[in-house]
């Protein structure tokens, strides 16, 4: 029985479920990453890393909300947290107390934070940088890097996948695509090059950690010298920190890698686990959101944000608790301890079936690289992936799929090719992960020869 077979057998109820969806959701899904071929599972119950779908089956979850429960599913602390809020009341479309402490806590962690706005989401937050951008210096266009994330708006849906030149969607204006320059991540030349000749760069957008939350890093010493460029012609330097923010360092990667951004990026962890996102940066920037007594500014300059769910009391709520617990110092040390030693346990498999695989990273998130061409294979220490980041968007659709639904009969649900992991991440669960992980290869060779 193959992987697509034994899943079909197990998951009757998810089956029935998704028949259901099909009927009113596009393709069955409400996030493009859950659509699985023949079906996804449905979850109806999560408790620190596990979680129970409705045909009962048990999982070691690597999705963790999408990167945004480092501490886990129901945390105590984070659950009376909402609770609390709750009895008080879930939306009062007025302003409130803990929006207050909740954005204190950011400016006290995040070196860029200044002036915090919070959003509903992170794309949300992107898109508000990158207007804030363009208010403040006059300037129309952005520079991107290829392979790097910033949500779904119009403005940064071209440069994530290959052909790098190529929007990932349908539906956008070529108008707004000419606006965007798109740039290769490991050419600080070509920046400069770009901003020299061209006068009408507003700002420059980057993932901190590297494209695709880290699976091609960068450095500080790449950062620093960004830094440097984007200071010597007058732009903007936007640090997406939806994914590194309060997880390289409670003030995020900006913290870890000693450079300070003009604007930052926050969403997932900011918001422990509910929904919500935050813009922070230099006042003089974040100084286009504010009302003025000059009515002139009010129309002219001033940059509309509303939106229903910005700083709502329940995420903010959940929000400021979990960064009260990440300010204190241990969670972010147990998290890239436990990503380490998954990492080791894949990679133990890995070289035990000499395939050309390759489990990396260097916090707590785990990047898997398939049947890759390397010129380091074998003396590579798997912590800093320094290849073509060309490499690692080069990716088998089947056999991604194969490989999450062999997966998820072993009882592990990941995304694929990277996992989130918490602070629970640890014990017993690395090695059931490593046996998963070791079956897992084994029914690929068998059904997928030809990938091995």
């Amino acid at each position: 029985m193959d992987s697509q077979q034994k899943y079909r057998k197990d998951q009757s109820v998810s089956k029935g479920l998704y028949e259901r969806a099909v009927e009113v959701f596009p393709s069955g899904v409400t996030h493009d990453s859950r659509f699985l071929t023949p079906f996804p599972i449905y979850v109806n119950r999560a408790l620190g890393v596990k979680k129970w779908d409705v045909d009962g089956r048990e999982y070691i979850d690597y999705w963790m909300g999408h990167g945004s429960l480092i501490l886990g599913h129901g945390h105590t602390d984070v659950l009376n947290a909402i609770h609390r809020q709750l009895d008080r009341g879930a939306h009062y479309g007025a302003c409130h107390e803990i929006e207050v402490e909740w954005g204190e806590e950011i400016v006290a962690l995040a070196p860029s934070a200044e002036k915090v706005r919070f959003t509903a989401s992170g794309t949300e937050a992107t898109l508000l940088a990158i207007r804030l951008a363009r208010s403040y210096t006059g300037k129309r266009k952005i520079v991107r890097f290829a392979g790097h994330f910033h949500g779904w708006h119009d403005s940064v849906s071209i440069g994530i996948f290959p052909p790098f030149d190529l929007p990932n969607s349908s539906g956008i204006p070529e108008e707004v695509l000419k606006l965007t320059i798109v740039l290769p991540p490991d050419d600080l030349q070509k920046v400069e090059d770009q901003l020299r000749k061209d006068h009408d760069v507003a700002c420059v957008i980057l993932e901190p950690s590297g494209g695709f939350s880290g699976a091609f890093p960068l450095t500080g010493d790449y950062l620093k010298a960004l830094r440097q460029i984007t200071e010597k012609f007058g732009v903007v330097l936007i640090f997406d920190e939806v994914i590194s923010g309060f997880r390289y360092a409670p003030g995020g990667a900006q913290e870890y890698y000693g450079v300070t951004s003009d604007l930052s990026c926050f969403a997932k962890i900011l918001a422990g686990g509910l929904s919500g996102g935050a813009v922070a940066g230099r006042k003089k920037i974040m100084e286009y959101l504010e009302f003025k007594e000059d009515p002139q500014w009010n129309r002219k300059k001033k940059i509309l944000h509303p939106g229903t769910f910005n700083a709502n009391p329940i995420s903010a709520a959940a929000g400021l608790e979990t960064l009260k617990i990440i300010a204190q110092g241990q969670v972010i040390p147990k998290a890239n301890e436990n990503g380490q030693n998954i990492r080791n346990i894949l990679n133990e498999v890995i070289d035990r079936h000499e395939i050309n695989w390759c489990a990396h990273g260097e916090h707590s998130i785990v990047h898997i690289v398939m049947n890759h061409h390397c010129p380091k294979q074998g003396v590579c220490d798997r912590g800093r992936c320094t290849y073509d980041y060309q490499l690692l968007y080069q990716k088998d659709p089947l056999l991604l799929t194969m490989f999450r639904s062999a997966m998820l009969g072993e009882g592990v649900d990941c995304i694929g090719d990277h996992w989130w992991i918490s602070c629970l991440h640890k014990d017993g669960v690395v090695e059931k992960t490593g046996d998963a992980f070791e079956q897992t290869i084994k029914i690929l060779k068998e059904s997928l020869p030809d990938r091995f």
